[in-house]
């Protein structure tokens, strides 16, 4: 070993960003292990390097004793004093045993433990330098993808996007600039792992921020998300100055800002949504596009459980397709909702607080957590194609497929 080490550990440092004492602690360990492995020696040793030299010396630790009784771990008072007549009993004596013939068994042990070191020190910088990324934004290169990740470059790192991190349709391939959100930053049995994904529901927040400086300087305040990602987004917000409209700023002139975010998730729809503190309103908000007549609560502050009375054209388009508009309302409020059509409400105040059901035909409400196939059920077996309040089933369907190109 020379000075040419040195050098080398220099250029480690600088092109892997390992400091040089984590390498030299590496190689130290390294050779006491292989020391004590191929000479079958027990001994306490240590390893001294010269910075100057750029050498390795091997030295066995001896205790000072009036009898010796091992004598690889002890040395007597007598032959301590021949060396230096200041030792006294108890104190240590360092011995060079710098083994000529190390040989290449050694020398391969060394080599082993050395780049499991230099793996442990590389995977802690990288945790260290990515830690500050994470639930952040950040352009990746797709590298290559197999049946369960694809695999993105970010910096001098490779990300790993599972496949419930990938947007529904969206293909991935090879050198493609992508956005995505670090979700977590972490180890494994093979080394620094970085998760990223497409499908969190922070990236579009995340978005958001980037292209609506209101949102990046706190102005409007994203205040939950519920996302299918790949298909239907519903964000509520609201504005910490009253003189600026939460929803008209997300959405921006002629909706260009939300369009960029739409593009950039593949045409995924996006509804933005007024927070309201009310939750009778917050509630009727996340219903958009659907028109909502009241909001009930049982009255304890602890139940998470509101009826909405809708006009009965509106029933269809309150759900959703396959319950999604009323699924992801729930999770953007916090309530679960059970959805009733005006036709089966006797009567409704005008502050939707006090509802009498027609007993008959309370179980047939419509909830978040039950799906729509009961009520396409029970048009499919009256032959009248009529609703409950007599309006034609086909008028009403074609209603609200024009709402929805509105």
């Amino acid at each position: 070993m020379s000075k040419e080490m040195v050098e080398a550990f220099a250029t480690l440092e600088k092109e892997k960003g390992i400091k040089q004492e984590v390498i030299v602690d590496a190689i130290k360990a390294a050779l006491v292990a292989a020391y004590k492995k191929n000479y079958n020696q027990a001994q306490n040793v240590e390893v001294v390097f010269d910075e100057k030299k750029g050498n390795f010396k091997v030295n066995a630790i001896k205790t000072v004793v009036d009898e010796v009784q091992d004598s690889r771990l002890e040395v007597s008072l007598k032959d301590a004093l021949e060396i230096n007549r200041a030792y006294e009993v108890g104190d240590e004596i360092r011995f060079e045993v710098t083994p000529k013939d190390f040989g290449r068994l050694a020398a391969q042990t060394a080599k082993q433990v050395i780049m499991q070191r230099l793996r442990e020190a590389e995977r802690e910088h990288i945790i260290s330098e990515y830690s500050q990324y994470k639930d952040e934004i950040v352009t990746g290169t797709v590298e290559r993808r197999d049946n369960r990740f694809v695999y993105v470059k970010i910096g001098n790192v490779e990300a790993v996007m599972p496949h419930n991190d990938q947007l529904p349709g969206e293909t991935y391939n090879l050198q493609d600039k992508v956005r995505v959100l670090v979700t977590r930053v972490g180890s494994d049995s093979k080394g620094a792992q970085i998760t990223v994904s497409r499908t969190a529901p922070d990236l579009v927040k995340r978005l958001f921020e980037q292209e609506v400086p209101e949102v990046y300087d706190g102005t409007v305040e994203i205040v939950s998300i519920a996302r299918e990602a790949g298909d239907r987004t519903k964000i509520a917000v609201k504005s910490n100055d009253s003189d600026i409209d939460p929803v008209g700023t997300l959405v921006g002139p002629k909706g260009a800002r939300v369009q960029n975010i739409v593009n950039e998730l593949g045409g995924e729809n996006i509804d933005v949504v007024k927070y309201e503190d009310n939750p009778s309103d917050f509630i009727a908000n996340a219903l958009n596009p659907a028109e909502v007549i009241a909001v009930q609560f049982s009255g304890d502050e602890d139940d998470k459980n509101a009826l909405v009375i809708v006009p009965d054209y509106q029933l269809s388009l309150a759900i959703g397709k396959r319950g999604q508009n009323v699924r992801l309302a729930a999770r953007l409020t916090g309530y679960k909702i059970d959805i009733k059509p005006e036709s089966q409400v006797e009567f409704v105040d005008s502050e939707g607080d006090d509802v009498e059901a027609d007993q008959e035909t309370t179980n047939d409400n419509v909830s978040n957590e039950e799906t729509p196939e009961s009520i396409a059920e029970q048009i499919e077996d009256d032959p009248s194609d009529k609703f409950p309040n007599g309006e034609d089933v086909n008028s009403a369907l074609n209603d609200d497929a024009d709402k929805d190109e509105e």
